[in-house]
């Protein structure tokens, strides 16, 4: 069984086609996992998510910030935004189906010693913690108050973790750090502001994979959500969002043997302004 990750889709429905021919994709015998933002700022987010739904137990996907900004726009907690695209999704007559599938996708999914995730993890957070505070979130998102969750996920406070942190506050900071983090302070003080490549950041800042002394250190973590990091890996962390969004490549890697990275071109330009999600 071949097993790939593959990189923010964003409703790049040709580009997801290409990708699963060119690693020729058996969902009898292989997986794919994803790491979120199946939806949004590209062209085909309906077709995007019937595909990904259709391929059953052979697709793994988290969460990522934009799965959720459907979700809240479709419970009314939300409105659309200027380059939103996923009114397909809103209209659909199997909309209620969808919606329903992707909110009880998870935010953290291990296995064989790989940590999938959307955007990172605060330095604080050990491994066992990851995925016991995702289960926390996860709960709240599919549960009947899921409403309540989703009105109350938006804000960039707290910026700190605190095992004493409760209710909408720490349900807060747990979808931020897996939907949203890109950089943190050395004490782990989290940034949501900053979304440049390394380098262009604030000095106090780092990316949260290059914190030392992480208690997440010596777990493979792989995760997207940072077009301008692009394809990266080090510290057992691997990005796979390169942009397919604004003109780059989408991108699949193989867990199960060499790493082999396997990407297809973007098929009809930049959808959007580049400008990362």
């Amino acid at each position: 069984m071949a097993i790939y990750a593959i990189g923010d889709v964003q409703g790049c429905h040709a580009e997801l086609l290409a990708l699963l021919e060119k690693i020729a994709f058996d969902p009898r015998t292989d997986q794919v996992w994803f790491v979120g933002d199946l939806v949004n700022r590209g062209p085909r987010s309906l077709e995007t998510l019937r595909t990904i739904r259709d391929l059953g137990e052979s697709a793994i996907c988290v969460l990522g910030n934009h799965d959720l900004h459907l979700l809240a726009v479709a419970a009314g907690i939300s409105r659309t935004k200027h380059r939103d695209t996923f009114g397909d999704v809103l209209s659909a007559p199997d909309r209620d189906e969808l919606l329903q599938w992707l909110r009880h996708r998870p935010l953290l999914h291990e296995n064989r010693g790989f940590y999938l995730i959307h955007a990172g993890l605060p330095p604080q957070w050990t491994a066992e913690q990851a995925v016991a505070l995702a289960h926390e979130a996860e709960a709240a998102i599919r549960g009947d108050e899921y409403a309540e969750f989703l009105a109350q996920m938006y804000g960039n406070q707290p910026d700190l973790w605190d095992v004493g942190l409760m209710g909408p506050e720490r349900l807060r900071f747990i979808t931020n750090c897996l939907t949203r983090l890109r950089y943190c302070t050395r004490n782990g003080r989290v940034d949501f502001k900053q979304k440049g490549r390394p380098g262009t950041q604030p000095a106090e800042l780092l990316p949260w994979f290059a914190v030392s002394g992480r208690r997440s250190a010596g777990m493979n973590i792989v995760f997207g959500h940072w077009s301008t990091l692009g394809f990266h890996v080090s510290e057992g962390a691997y990005c796979l969002d390169t942009g397919c969004l604004w003109g780059g490549e989408l991108t699949a890697l193989r867990l199960d043997g060499d790493f082999e990275r396997i990407a297809v071109p973007n098929m009809g330009g930049r959808y959007q302004i580049p400008s990362p999600a």
